[in-house]
């Protein structure tokens, strides 16, 4: 078995720069994880700190998935494509969240709860919400559109106000205590 060669590229975004890590799988690029710029660390910091020994590379099917991840921060509306995603490389449990947060439209949003119920167990919902929170395909997977039961935002890997702003370009409106006003619940 040969070596697998994993690669990077940066994309800059209205909302910060994205990394986009990704390798070949049976000679087919795909995303292995994506890194969204955060509030205290922007992502050329954590890749240097954490992905130094990654060459930086891209081919057209990266581009293509750099630039509609772009153009969904810009406001577009993207379904992006999961078999671009190494899905496989998540735990089980993992995957079945993600698959459901997949199937929440733009301009619709879940709970934790209510993916936990779906899934069959609604004593699950903090899991659900460590599922989403470690999601390695923010954006491509839209865990933004989940939130809590209380119509507040939860946590995001972006940080709260890319949350926020990806939310707010979706059309859902916000009261002062930074819940969602009158939200289109999924599921």
């Amino acid at each position: 078995m040969g070596t697998i060669h994993t690669f990077f590229k940066l994309q800059s975004t209205c909302l910060g720069k994205v990394g986009l890590i990704w390798s070949f799988d049976h000679d087919i690029p795909k995303a292995n994880r994506i890194i969204l710029s955060r509030p205290e660390i922007p992502v050329d910091q954590i890749m240097a700190e954490q992905y130094a020994h990654l060459t930086p590379s891209s081919c057209a099917e990266v581009d293509t998935i750099s630039m509609q991840i772009a153009a969904f921060m810009e406001g577009e509306s993207i379904t992006f494509d999961l078999t671009s995603a190494r899905l496989d490389l998540c735990p089980l449990f993992q995957q079945r969240v993600l698959q459901d947060e997949c199937r929440v439209p733009r301009g619709w949003v879940t709970t934790y709860q209510r993916i936990a119920k779906h899934l069959g167990n609604p004593n699950a919902a903090r899991a659900v919400g460590h599922a989403l929170a470690t999601n390695p395909f923010p954006i491509v997977i839209p865990c933004h559109r989940a939130i809590r039961s209380d119509r507040t935002l939860g946590g995001f890997q972006g940080g709260l106000d890319m949350k926020h702003i990806l939310l707010e370009q979706e059309g859902h409106a916000f009261d002062p205590g930074m819940r969602i006003r009158n939200p289109r619940l999924y599921y």
